[in-house]
């Protein structure tokens, strides 16, 4: 049910990507407390045209999706993991956005159905 997607204008080898969407999985099943088996993540690397501030420069824009467990107190502990995971692939913490949406179960789907 967690999904956390990760738009970033910087290169990574397709190691680089599947190491991040490993501790990017990890993260999220871990502070949003939900099982790993449900955890979707995905980077989509050298985005075109990104900007952030108005200036050209390594940034990312994360977006993360969950049915439950998106308190204040998860979303900081989250936006800190993500950006210093982002830190480590040269996206400084200052140059990331995050957005968390909380998903009502009816409106998420999977296997052919909703999780509500």
């Amino acid at each position: 049910m967690p999904l956390i997607r990760v738009e970033t204008n910087q290169t990574l080898t397709s190691a680089e990507a599947d190491t991040l969407c490993a501790a990017l999985s990890r993260a999220a099943a871990e502070l949003i407390g939900k099982p790993e088996e449900y955890v979707q993540a995905l980077v989509s690397g050298a985005v075109l045209g990104m900007r952030h501030g108005g200036a050209p420069g390594p940034a990312a824009f994360v977006e993360v999706f969950s049915i439950g467990g998106l308190t204040p107190q998860t979303n900081i502990a989250l936006s800190a993991r993500i950006c210093a995971l982002l830190a480590e692939q040269g996206v400084p913490s200052e140059r990331v956005y995050l957005n968390f949406t909380d998903v009502r179960a009816s409106h998420w789907g999977h296997d052919g159905g909703t999780f509500g």
